[in-house]
């Protein structure tokens, strides 16, 4: 589509988060909501008569239906790949939940289903579109915090009964790391502005010993980078606290933190100087505040592979900090492309 009046037909697979999408895309005057797909069909089909008539249907009648272009899909995390790669072979745009794919064999059949047919392919990383860390990020591309050494982030899910009572343990090899960690590490890749060259990581099951969840539930890896730069990220599903985001980057001019007390930086060295209070919103107005952009992308024409490209690094570093847990090594990123 080239023309910004055109009319993008759209449909949503899954509709846990994925009816944040579907509210989203019905809304849009350049799109139409064509059709929703989600096991519960009564729900599918209630949900799109509430947003104007979409359609309840199959993934395969989503797939064959020559008036959709774009497909979100927001289904469980195994899923995702299988879902994507066919959506992109049958000629549609797709926007999906986090994580994009769970092995490099994966990465790389996507990578290959979107150049060959020149699509675009998003993931919803909703943390992009929080004030605070767009902020943040402009700060540091500014040169605020001078050169950027280090940056630590710590993802704590603080909901322990979502793993041992929900969906995720059923996710064969369900990894906290893409699951949730993902969202710093896309976080640290932009603070960056470069691809991380290697990793080491660890992680342990502690917290959820002896309930249903079978799979790690921490994990910390270590990312270095070609500036110099060191970036450690933690998934924390098991802990103790409330559902938040810790972050902590240093700079030679500056040093930025978020935690508990909020969001601060601090300039001087100085015990005297207090630090500059920034009084962002540390997350979005909602699960699909990113698809207007992508639909934007799609209607101008513009250039799908750079957004793409961006997707492929991000889940090929949380690959290969996974890859590294338990190994007493480095594991060496290669490109992605």
């Amino acid at each position: 589509m080239s023309s910004s009046t055109a009319t993008l037909g759209a449909a949503v697979v899954g509709l846990g988060v994925g009816e944040a999408h579907a509210r989203t895309l019905a809304s849009d005057p350049r799109c139409r909501l064509v059709a929703v797909c989600d096991h519960d069909r009564e729900k599918a089909g209630a949900l799109g008569k509430s947003l104007g008539g979409a359609k309840a249907a199959s993934f395969e009648a989503i797939l064959a239906d020559p008036a959709v272009s774009l497909v979100s899909i927001a289904s469980f995390d195994d899923d995702h790949f299988a879902q994507a790669k066919a959506a992109l072979e049958a000629g549609k745009h797709v926007f999906v939940e986090k994580p994009l794919c769970r092995s490099f064999d994966e990465l790389r059949a996507l990578t290959e289903a979107r150049r060959a047919r020149g699509l675009h392919l998003r993931s919803n990383l909703v943390l992009r579109a929080a004030p605070l860390w767009r902020w943040l990020l402009e700060a540091a591309a500014a040169g605020e915090l001078g050169e950027l050494y280090a940056m630590d982030g710590d993802y704590l899910f603080g909901r322990l009964e979502k793993m041992t009572d929900g969906w995720r343990k059923d996710v064969p090899d369900y990894s906290v790391m893409q699951g949730g960690g993902v969202h710093l590490v896309d976080l640290m890749l932009g603070l960056a502005g470069q691809r991380p060259t290697s990793v080491s990581a660890s992680s342990s099951r502690i917290a959820a010993a002896g309930t249903a969840f079978r799979y790690d539930d921490y994990s910390a890896a270590e990312w270095r980078f070609p500036s110099g730069l060191v970036g450690r990220v933690t998934a924390n599903f098991g802990c103790v606290h409330r559902h938040q985001h810790a972050v902590r980057v240093f700079g030679t001019k500056a040093t930025f933190i978020y935690d508990d007390m909020g969001a601060r930086l601090h300039t001087s060295r100085d015990p005297g100087v207090a630090p500059r209070r920034i009084d962002l919103a540390a997350k979005p107005a909602d699960k699909g505040v990113l698809l207007p952009d992508l639909i934007s992308a799609i209607v101008s024409g513009a250039d799908p592979a750079p957004a793409a490209q961006r997707e492929f690094d991000l889940i090929a570093a949380c690959l290969a900090a996974d890859a590294a847990r338990g190994l007493d090594r480095r594991v060496t990123l290669e490109p992605i492309k």
